[in-house]
C-alpha cells in the first residue's frame, strides 16, 4: 500500500510559493488564473488532463467562456498542500504557455 503525501509546513509552503509565480494560496489551495477563449480552454485542459492522469495528481479546473482557473490541493494528505501540488502548478504553468493562455490576476 502507498504512503500517504506528506503535508508541507508553513515555512516550505512559502518557499515553494516563491517558485512559483503567480500561483496564489487560498488556505490549503493554491490557485490561478488564465485568460483564454472557451474552445482553446478545453483544449489546454484536455492536455492538462492527459498529464494529471500520467502523474496521479490533479486540479480542481473551472471553465468560463474566456478564463479557466485552477485549485491544487492533495486530497489523500486531508486537502493539505504537497510538494505535488507545486510540482503539478509548475507543470500547469507551461502548457498554459503553450497554448497561448495569459495569466489573469484576480
Amino acid at each position: 500500500m502507498a504512503e500517504a503525501p506528506v503535508p508541507l509546513t508553513e515555512e516550505q509552503i512559502a518557499a515553494a510559493l516563491r517558485e512559483v509565480p503567480g500561483w496564489t494560496r487560498a488556505g490549503h489551495e493554491i490557485q490561478r488564473r488564465y485568460g483564454i477563449r472557451y474552445h482553446g480552454g478545453v483544449a489546454m485542459i484536455v492536455h492538462i488532463a492527459d498529464v494529471e492522469r500520467l502523474i496521479g495528481h490533479h486540479a480542481d479546473i473551472d471553465l468560463r467562456w474566456d478564463r479557466v482557473r485552477f485549485g491544487i490541493t492533495t486530497h489523500d494528505a486531508g486537502h493539505r498542500l504537497t510538494a505535488a501540488d507545486f510540482d503539478l502548478a509548475r507543470r500547469i504553468d507551461a502548457i498554459a504557455s503553450a497554448h497561448g493562455a495569459e495569466p489573469v490576476s484576480d
